[in-house]
């Protein structure tokens, strides 16, 4: 199975409860009122020719989280291309969570699932006590690494079926370390991929797709991580937002449907994580909205609005964020800065609300589940 049962009847009765009666104070749209009042000033450009005939978000009055992304530090030790946290926060870059605001973080979002990412976490001092507190609480968790510490750090970690280890990997050797601007990279992430496989840990793997990549070399690293047990493989489109806006290793959406046009070949041989209804989307066979709040994010500036990859204003608490952006300015259509976008913070969460959902989608996604 790709999923454990008990992890999607806990998320299926989290997303159930929350859609019949999401919790009110974060349902309030507070953009407009608050705005003299917001050290932050949002700012977006909607297109005119599609401002008038919005309609309606199909979830923006029940608005709730599904994964935290908690970045407890953004220091790393890469400088990896495709990567603005290093330049987006490079004036905070050695500042960092104590473990009580992550802690309260988590509690106030209290989304089933945790995904810790950075910078590289495993730099955080306190990352085994938080991964264990946040273990205790019953959440599950993404460990988002480049997998360069997994040997001495693991010690820190107890095997837990809640807890994933994502080793970031986005190609055989040659182009990974050409990608994270190092050599020998590739090859201390897979020293540290079989020592967690060893340990005993569940391991996925974590590729961003660009402009240059070969798919068929992705279909070669899957194929390579075989032999290590590597129990999942997250894959994503990489998007040029505004920190590392490079338009020549970034892809526009019609490069993302012809990289993912064979997409179900790779899930149908491999352990994809990546929901069957997100790859008809990446196929350009389905239509989904941005659903940004389903995974926001919490670093050391607050929660990060109005998602993971554009920084329009940092708000103090969760309520804030939930309720001070303003979402119906946001997607495609919406505001020029999103237009390409196609990532799975964006847009995963739209396929688990069931938005735009088709009467086979149940069947698709429990086929998918016990592949």
């Amino acid at each position: 199975m790709r999923v454990p049962l008990s992890q999607v009847a806990d998320m299926a009765a989290y997303i159930a409860k929350n859609k019949i009666r999401p919790k009110p104070e974060w349902q309030k749209n507070l953009a407009q009122a608050d705005d003299s009042k917001n050290p932050f000033k949002i700012v977006h450009a909607q297109i005119p020719s599609i401002g008038g005939e919005r309609k309606p978000h199909p979830m923006i009055h029940k608005r709730f989280p599904l994964v935290m992304m908690l970045e407890p530090l953004h220091a790393c030790n890469l400088t990896c291309t495709g990567c603005g946290r290093i330049r987006e926060y490079e004036s905070s870059i050695r500042e960092r969570l104590s473990l009580e605001q992550c802690l309260k973080a988590v509690d106030e979002c209290n989304a089933p699932m945790v995904s810790i990412c950075g910078g590289e976490p495993l730099l955080y001092p306190e990352i085994g006590p938080l991964v264990k507190a946040i273990l205790d609480r019953g959440k599950y968790i993404q460990l988002c690494t480049n997998g360069m510490f997994l040997p001495r750090k693991l010690k820190e970690f107890t095997p837990h079926p809640g807890l994933v280890f994502n080793v970031h990997l986005d190609g055989m050797e040659k182009n990974h370390d050409l990608a994270v601007e190092r050599q020998g990279v590739f090859k201390d992430a897979i020293d540290g991929v079989k020592a967690a496989k060893a340990a005993g840990f569940k391991v996925f793997s974590n590729t961003t797709v660009y402009k240059e990549t070969d798919m068929h070399e992705i279909w070669q690293l899957f194929e390579y991580l075989e032999q290590f047990g590597v129990d999942g493989h997250s894959i994503s489109p990489a998007y040029g937002y505004s920190a590392v806006n490079d338009r020549e290793i970034f892809l526009t959406r019609e490069d993302v449907y012809e990289k993912f046009k064979d997409i179900d070949k790779f899930s149908k041989r491999f352990p994809l994580a990546s929901s069957p209804v997100y790859m008809e989307f990446l196929k350009g066979q389905r239509d989904l909205p941005c659903t940004a709040w389903g995974m926001p994010t919490y670093n050391v500036k607050g929660w990060k609005g109005p998602c993971y990859l554009i920084t329009d204003g940092h708000y103090g608490t969760f309520e804030e964020l939930m309720t001070k952006v303003p979402w119906e300015n946001y997607g495609t259509g919406n505001d020029p800065r999103c237009q390409d976008c196609m990532v799975h913070c964006g847009y995963e969460p739209s396929a688990a609300y069931g938005i735009n959902s088709k009467f086979s989608d149940s069947f698709k996604s429990l086929s998918w589940l016990l592949s």
